[in-house]
């Protein structure tokens, strides 16, 4: 496929080794609705001022997986399903949530890709920019690790992480753009999002995150 390019308004962060620990700013109302790891990913979100009049992505993995963990103990237990739980189960529940609290009715969509989750949510977040250019788009990734007898399915060094990025097609010095090639021979990495962070974060020109059947290659350009 053809290289996609964007440009990155802002973006916002958070993982267990940041030193300074943000203030939850999301409203009390939406906070205690939702999980520990949903409250950092909505945080980020609510801390870009363009979240509010966006297109919302949000791709996850395993999405608020102790909620989906405590029902199915339930069902296996025969004990009654939580209402709350049962409600937002459902892959998109956060981004509803978040566009009720901040009326945006610009829509929204749940990209759930297994390990690759964060490369094609950001591969959608830079194809609805393209599609409607005067649009801002906001992506939201989130992942936690997985619990108790799950555990084992965690990846090598994986760490809960979420991040939300603002996409624009104007402003800024720097364009990021997105190539993708197969993935036959080598080891995938699994840590698509950190890798990504840790781009925007440095003065790299390119960084190289390989997935289990794609290499998804980050490149930034300045422009006048």
């Amino acid at each position: 496929m053809k290289p996609v390019s964007f440009r990155l308004h802002g973006w916002e962060s958070w993982a267990p080794h940041d030193n300074a620990e943000k203030a939850i700013a999301i409203p009390t109302l939406l906070r205690r609705r939702i999980t520990p790891i949903g409250q950092k990913a909505l945080n980020c979100a609510w801390e870009l001022p363009e979240a509010a009049n966006a297109r919302i992505i949000l791709s996850s993995r395993h999405g608020e997986f102790s909620r989906t963990l405590s029902l199915l103990e339930a069902i296996i237990s025969k004990s009654d399903l939580s209402p709350a739980d049962f409600t937002l189960s459902v892959h998109h529940a956060l981004i509803g949530l978040l566009s009720i609290v901040q009326k945006n009715h610009k829509g929204h969509t749940a990209i759930a890709s297994g390990s690759e989750s964060f490369c094609f949510g950001l591969l959608e977040a830079a194809a609805c920019l393209h599609e409607n250019p005067n649009e801002s788009v906001v992506l939201i990734h989130f992942d936690d690790l997985l619990q108790d007898s799950f555990a084992e399915f965690n990846n090598p060094n994986e760490q809960p992480i979420a991040l939300a990025l603002a996409l624009t097609g104007v402003g800024g010095n720097e364009e990021f753009q997105i190539d993708i090639e197969p993935n036959s021979s080598s080891v995938p990495s699994a840590l698509h999002a950190q890798d990504f962070l840790k781009f925007v974060s440095s003065d790299a020109r390119e960084c190289l995150s390989v997935g289990e059947n794609q290499k998804w290659r980050w490149t930034r350009n300045a422009v006048a």
